[in-house]
């Protein structure tokens, strides 16, 4: 289990256009297709990551909620299949059923979307305001597997909040932590 911060791309950016595979689905989906009116959360995961089992099931809960409230959610695995067969896109399907995600579990087969997004770790979080605007990335909370800090997602749900009262979002931002993204050699 290795400990990767997020890369804590500069607050402002673009959400970079893409076009992956819905592994549940097998529609293929861009973020003008998913994104919404109010705020997209576009977070990297993928299935055999400690962190993101420790997360999964507020993560769920959390998402439902919010998704509720107008947020798009949208997860996006990148790591290499080849090397990490549990992160391959049939057990995507499997997991996402199982955990009965409520948003789209993308595959980014190519790793190109991870790179512009910069992803570096599982889980990752990024949310953009109604214009992909950059307004929150890091972690969901401060609780690690190992920890007796329990989940609360009070991090990544005080942003949404924050965005559905159309108040500004706190620019002190932790990154998340987590393994890294397993890139192809």
């Amino acid at each position: 289990m290795s400990n990767t911060p997020s890369s804590m791309v500069p607050l402002g950016s673009v959400a970079p256009e893409f076009k992956l595979i819905d592994t549940v689905s097998d529609k293929q989906y861009s973020l003008q297709d998913l994104k919404s009116d109010k705020a997209t959360v576009i977070m990297f995961i993928c299935n055999h990551c400690p962190f993101v089992k420790h997360v999964e099931d507020k993560l769920v809960e959390l998402s439902e909620e919010y998704i509720a409230k107008g947020i798009s959610f949208i997860a996006i695995s990148s790591n290499d299949a080849d090397t990490y067969p549990d992160d391959a896109p049939h057990l995507m399907k499997q997991n996402a059923i199982l955990q009965g995600y409520p948003f789209p579990y993308l595959y980014d087969e190519s790793q190109s979307v991870a790179k512009a997004y910069q992803a570096a770790c599982t889980p990752d979080f990024f949310v953009y305001d109604k214009d992909l605007k950059l307004v929150y990335r890091g972690q969901m909370d401060d609780s690690r597997p190992k920890s007796d800090i329990p989940v609360t997602g009070k991090d990544l749900a005080g942003a949404l909040e924050n965005i559905l009262a159309d108040e500004p979002v706190n620019n002190d931002q932790k990154p998340s932590m987590g393994c890294n993204i397993k890139w192809k050699t």
